[in-house]
């Protein structure tokens, strides 16, 4: 009977801060509605007579899948300012229906949320910590 070896102790899980986590959140389901908003730029003919209505869905599903893949790049500075740039990208398509607005308003709020608002509490929770743990080194 082979005989086991000691296994490595589990590595633990990689701490992701309060805008990351709500940032993530916040990309999910606004890629969910924005391909849903491709759909309704697609069913009401809303782009200019050249372009085929079904670049609405196409842009929809590009845009969602950016926004998918930006939720994975949280943890990178750089994934912060690309999904800023996708909040102007579903902005833009207010140009087409203009019910896309209040997309981008409450999606672009909750955005700036999570990422101003999620970093100021974050800000204070690392203080706290490290006031606790001098407070627990003195005593």
């Amino acid at each position: 009977m082979a005989r086991m070896t000691d296994a490595p102790a589990p590595r633990a899980p990689r701490y992701r801060s309060l805008p990351e986590k709500l940032g993530q959140v916040v990309l999910g389901f606004e890629a969910i509605v924005v391909f849903l908003a491709g759909l309704v730029i697609y069913g009401l003919g809303a782009l200019p007579e050249p372009v085929p209505d079904w670049w609405g869905i196409v842009a929809g599903a590009v845009v969602g899948l950016a926004m998918f893949a930006c939720a994975g790049l949280l943890s990178r500075p750089s994934g912060f300012a690309i999904g800023w740039v996708l909040q102007v990208v579903v902005a833009l398509g207010a140009i087409f229906v203009p019910g896309i607005l209040v997309v981008t308003l409450v999606f672009g709020g909750m955005w700036a949320y999570a990422t101003i608002g999620g970093g100021r509490i974050e800000q204070r929770l690392t203080a706290q910590r490290l006031a606790d743990e001098r407070a627990d080194d003195s005593n």
